[in-house]
């Protein structure tokens, strides 16, 4: 019976970082995106400049 306690605790702690990680990369990547369109580099600067 001990060891099922030991086994479910770790369980919840690699879904809690899994969880909070996936948060976190989707809020990263969001502002990314929303400053990409806000701060091209110089590449889409380029790129919008020819058309």
């Amino acid at each position: 019976m001990f060891a099922a306690n030991v086994w479910h605790w770790w369980i919840g702690v690699v879904l809690l970082v899994a969880g909070i990680g996936a948060v976190l990369q989707t809020v990263v990547g969001y502002f990314l995106k929303v400053s990409a369109t806000r701060y091209p580099n110089r590449r889409q600067r380029q790129i919008q400049g020819k058309k």
